[in-house]
């Protein structure tokens, strides 16, 4: 599961990291980032990366409905190659959705305790994602999904599943046409080795998604 992310570094830190020579154009900083949002993402036209925008919940082109996507924010990475509504994106549309730190909300006796995670040394990342194009009419939708996994270790005690997070030097495997179909997009994933993490406790302020600013990842006591 993943849910809430961050996205704080400045625009051309971004830009340098994931090779991107253009300015991405209405970025800001984000400190509660959540579904039905505009997402930054990566993906590979054959030639160059393009970054840009994609709304998180993802809406296959064959759906009738666009409200589906509100329920696709995740698609588990274990049976995507064989969904219809990720079969054929795990083959031909994969991307990096940008971040640089998750939210995760641990069960405890006293209620449930957001966490934010974030890879050991602080840098920014690429979540393993899938996207597609809707068009109904004169609407046109370019929407993405996360891909998650059962937790490892690390991630285990605060919930049972988690994003994929791509090693750097995987990160250009995943989005360029570096598969014959579905089925290596999914050995791939079961093959990559996920990064070491750290978690520090938040306050239950980040909720809210109306709220973004820095109190959101302020740490408080265990």
């Amino acid at each position: 599961m993943c849910g809430r992310y961050t996205l704080l570094a400045d625009e051309l830190k971004i830009r340098q990291r994931f090779d991107i020579s253009y300015e991405i154009d209405n970025y800001h900083p984000n400190y509660n980032i959540a579904p039905s949002q505009q997402v930054l993402a990566i993906i590979h036209d054959g030639k160059k990366r393009r970054a840009g925008f994609l709304k998180w919940g993802l809406v296959p082109s064959w759906a009738k409905d666009e409200k589906i996507g509100n329920k696709m924010i995740n698609a588990r990475s274990e049976t995507a190659h064989v969904k219809p509504s990720f079969r054929n994106l795990m083959a031909r549309k994969r991307c990096l959705v940008i971040a640089d730190s998750f939210y995760e909300w641990q069960k405890t006796e006293d209620g449930k305790i957001p966490k934010r995670i974030q890879l050991e040394n602080r840098e920014l990342f690429a979540f393993a994602g899938l996207w597609d194009k809707w068009q109904y009419g004169d609407k046109t939708l370019f929407t993405c999904t996360l891909l998650t996994k059962d937790s490892n270790t690390f991630m285990k005690s605060i919930h049972h599943r988690m994003p994929i997070i791509l090693p750097r030097d995987k990160e250009d495997v995943w989005i360029r046409p570096s598969f014959a179909n579905e089925k290596e997009a999914h050995q791939f994933l079961n093959e990559i080795e996920m990064e070491h993490l750290t978690a520090y406790s938040v306050s239950d302020f980040v909720n809210h998604v109306k709220n973004n600013n820095a109190q959101c990842i302020e740490p408080i006591a265990k």
